[in-house]
């Protein structure tokens, strides 16, 4: 048999083949729209040039009706639909910002000030030379009941006013003295000088009932009052009380009041402040140091944390006092956005360096591979521990921090996606439909994307699309270590990382079940769809 004649028998073989094969896929289709109840008229029949059977016979068309036909992978997709309405469109909608503080008016006992009962000499200096260790000295000496004392080369002489009063001279000159009252002024921030305060001390040890300093006379009664012209400018008593803020001064008659109280030992008095507010005070004795703290109840502006759900708060308040269905709309964001960049870099990587693998092989292969070996042998997990560590130490930027985190995990993910792209180049290559691309004289780079990264795209797409799940893990994960998406910037994951405390997790649901919800529908509606375009894509895989 001749050369020709043997060439023509392989054609009508080939031509044989390809006509049963069309035969089956018409069977195929019309046995299809039978069981969808879409049967031809009657006499009418489809022959391979008619348009409508091109149209029945569509893969994307085919690939559709499968993947509805699954109604797991609908509901999937459906589940999915809401996540994004919820986040990005409820988002839009929700009244309130993203990290909008809320804050409630609640009645607390707060600290507002101390008081202790002076029993100790205190020391008021009028020159540098009575200094910390002379003031020791003068001590030292009233109590030995010397009149004289010395220090660093200076004479110093004692006068005792009273068993509560003494007076330090040098050169026959007061420059300090030490005594038991307490003096205090009736304004905020006065101060009427050493010498008006020695003056003051003596006239009160000596019961005299008035004195002068610098032209000017004051009055003081038994209680301790000083007056000038019938109007108070101090008082004196055994009770040092300082208020808990420095910006507050504490008046005359409520100092009064508090002293009045402690000595009748109760427990708490009433006051009405300069505003006409009666404010109620409670008072905490400690006898180890003989002091008392005064607390004050009041109505106090506070963070409205783990508010329970209400009409004004569907989900409630999370502990910084923010809107926790309005934290999940915009963390929902976050975290899919995250999914789906991280997966677009995975998928970019992995499918260049697949390509090039596949295709070329040898060495070029070999190089590709031992790279994604050593992918596959980094320890991720503590390798995104140390880089959020290391951010957490350079204080990065909340917003260039979470970019960071998409580009490592989409790094870190390109291996496995190279593999699936390696694995399935390398059966496309040798199709018969390459050979020709070859022989036509395409490049190389239309090949690999134009011939051979469409055939692969259905893997692809079930790889990505069931991939980005586990992305939203991860990421959720390092949220909720502290490592990933940082306030303001709200993410499933650092919503539930606020669950840190055993009481919080058992009384405040509203805080973590919501966001482990959503993550939890979301992650298995991403598996659900994957499957289902997984079985779409390939028939064979139901079977």
């Amino acid at each position: 048999m001749s050369e020709e004649m043997k060439k023509n028998t392989s054609l009508e073989e080939n031509l044989q083949e390809n006509t049963e094969d069309v035969k089956k896929a018409v069977n195929a289709v019309q046995n299809e729209a039978e069981a969808n109840n879409d049967t031809l008229p009657e006499g009418v029949e489809y022959d391979l040039s008619d348009d409508r059977r091109v149209k029945v016979l569509s893969p994307g068309r085919l690939v559709l009706q499968r993947f509805l036909r699954n109604r797991v992978a609908v509901a999937g997709l459906i589940i999915l639909i809401m996540m994004f309405l919820f986040s990005f469109v409820g988002g839009a909608l929700t009244p309130y910002g993203e990290a909008q503080v809320f804050y409630r008016y609640d009645q607390q006992n707060q600290v507002y000030a101390a008081a202790t009962e002076n029993k100790e000499f205190r020391f008021e200096a009028n020159d540098s030379s009575f200094s910390s260790g002379a003031q020791a000295q003068m001590f030292l000496a009233i109590s030995t009941g010397k009149t004289e004392f010395e220090y660093r080369g200076d004479s110093f002489t004692l006068e005792k006013i009273s068993d509560d009063y003494y007076t330090c001279s040098k050169d026959g000159q007061i420059i300090g003295n030490a005594h038991m009252d307490i003096m205090n002024y009736v304004n905020a921030g006065d101060n009427l000088g050493f010498d008006f305060e020695n003056e003051a001390f003596k006239a009160y040890v000596n019961n005299t009932p008035s004195f002068t300093v610098e032209g000017k006379n004051y009055t003081i009664d038994e209680e301790g009052t000083i007056s000038e012209g019938g109007n108070p400018v101090a008082f004196l008593n055994k009770y040092i009380v300082r208020p808990l803020m420095s910006d507050q001064f504490l008046t005359r008659e409520w100092q009064e009041e508090l002293v009045e109280a402690i000595e009748a030992d109760e427990e708490a008095f009433t006051f009405t402040g300069e505003d006409g507010v009666e404010y109620e005070y409670s008072i905490v004795h400690d006898p180890r140091t003989n002091s008392w703290n005064i607390n004050q109840q009041k109505d106090t502006r506070v963070f409205d944390t783990y508010a329970a759900p209400s009409k004004d708060h569907w989900l409630g308040t999370d502990k910084y006092g923010m809107d926790m269905l309005t934290r999940l709309m915009y963390g929902g964001r976050i975290s899919l956005i995250i999914g789906f960049v991280v997966e677009l870099i995975a998928m970019i990587l992995g499918i260049i360096m697949g390509g090039i693998a596949g295709y070329f092989g040898g060495w070029i292969d070999m190089f590709v591979m031992r790279l994604c070996e050593i992918f596959f042998c980094v320890p991720s997990t503590p390798l995104l521990i140390m880089l959020g560590a290391a951010m957490d130490t350079m204080h990065v930027d909340p917003t260039k921090r979470m970019f960071y985190l998409m580009l490592i995990l989409g790094f870190l993910g390109w291996a496995g996606m190279a593999y699936l792209v390696r694995g399935q180049i390398l059966s496309l290559r040798e199709q018969e439909y390459m050979a020709a691309t070859e022989a036509t004289g395409l490049s190389v780079r239309r090949r690999i994307l134009q011939h051979l990264v469409p055939n692969v795209m259905p893997q692809i797409i079930v790889s990505v699309t069931m991939g980005i799940g586990g992305v939203i893990i991860t990421e959720s994960t390092l949220s909720f270590l502290g490592l990933g998406v940082k306030f303001p910037f709200a993410s499933w994951g650092n919503i539930i990382s606020s669950i840190n405390e055993i009481y919080v997790f058992i009384n405040y649901w509203w805080c973590w079940i919501p966001a482990g919800s959503l993550i939890l529908l979301t992650v298995l509606a991403y598996n659900l769809v994957g499957d289902g375009m997984r079985d779409a894509f390939d028939p064979r895989m139901k079977r």
